[in-house]
């Protein structure tokens, strides 16, 4: 009987390790992704268009992967999307990033997957009165994707304390507002609203400084001194060690799309077009893609200066000894500052 015993409980433990295993090694079968607005996320309409992430992951045996994509309006909206698991893989500015790297460093850590791009973003204003940041009065607003959080509100800041000095990097943060770029985009060109300024990113700035009166006071590239990556992709690090062909598959759809963009700049405007379902003029579209300053790329530049600034500041409580402390080793050898 006791023999009998044994074996029934030896069967059963080998029953329990079995159905757990299945699941636990099982892979998503659902990838989802969150976006924001603008050409700066022009490598994942390519991606969407083609469908580059089912192609890979196919290739990598994993059969019909199901690919979902949500529009958020910026980052902190990112940020709470990613930490109540609605989402698998977010986007958008180094800021909002590296906040949420600090605060889950050595809990869940979420890192970042790689680069989008390094873009210049400026602040483009269209009231007669303000040619530099120390113009701006109580009568002003800035739009922005979301107040202290974006990359454009924390650019804003380092370019503030350049402007008025060490420790007024808060300045003009009375003065700015959570906007969609494409809301703040109508309301400077209504000319009606308190909205006088966006910070935002292309094509939106190229199509304000197109208004009546318009002019740039600032860009990332001017106040960084270089090139800056303005977007980048995060994930927490559980969904990249559960899911390592899915992570894999994604990451080799996002360099195929950032080669075709090398390769061929005018499919990519008409892929953007399409996907945006834009009504934008193809050549400014492809003057952006075209522009020198603009780069495609997963490798992150000058990220660093953030997270430096971030942590002198007292956002964040915790400072990257390097770019690498903030990205999974996928793209380490790909270099970085």
């Amino acid at each position: 009987m006791m023999n009998w015993l044994k074996g029934a409980i030896a069967a059963l433990a080998l029953v329990a390790v079995a159905g757990g295993s299945g699941p636990a090694s099982a892979e998503t079968g659902n990838l989802r992704i969150a976006q924001q607005y603008g050409i700066g996320y022009l490598p994942f309409h390519i991606i969407k268009h083609r469908q580059l992430i089912e192609k890979h992951a196919k290739a990598a045996g994993l059969g019909e992967l199901k690919v979902s994509w949500v529009s958020l309006g910026g980052g902190s909206a990112m940020n709470d999307a990613l930490l109540s698991d609605s989402v698998d893989l977010v986007s958008g500015g180094v800021a909002p990033f590296i906040t949420l790297w600090a605060k889950t460093k050595g809990s869940i850590d979420v890192k970042g997957v790689a680069a989008l791009d390094a873009l210049p973003i400026a602040l483009v204003t269209t009231n007669p009165a303000v040619k530099t940041l120390k113009d701006f009065t109580e009568k002003d607003r800035i739009g922005l994707p979301s107040v202290k959080v974006s990359i454009q509100a924390v650019t804003l800041q380092m370019a503030a304390e350049q402007a008025f000095g060490e420790g007024r990097h808060e300045t003009l943060d009375p003065l700015t507002v959570s906007l969609k770029h494409p809301d703040a985009y109508a309301a400077l060109a209504s000319g009606k609203s308190e909205v006088t300024a966006h910070f935002g990113g292309p094509p939106f700035q190229q199509q304000e400084l197109l208004l009546p009166g318009a002019r740039k006071i600032i860009d990332n590239y001017g106040v960084l001194g270089g090139p800056a990556t303005f977007n980048v992709i995060w994930a927490k690090a559980a969904f990249r060690q559960a899911n390592p062909k899915v992570y894999g598959a994604f990451l080799a759809a996002l360099k195929e799309a950032i080669e075709l963009i090398k390769a061929d700049p005018k499919e990519a405007a008409r892929i953007y077009l399409a996907e945006d379902e834009s009504k934008l003029d193809e050549a400014l579209v492809l003057g952006i893609i075209n522009d020198p300053q603009t780069r495609f790329t997963t490798q992150p530049l000058n990220v660093t200066k953030y997270s430096d600034f971030l942590f002198k500041t007292g956002a964040i409580k915790a400072k990257p000894d390097s770019w690498k402390d903030l990205f999974f080793a996928d793209i380490h050898a790909e270099g970085g500052s």
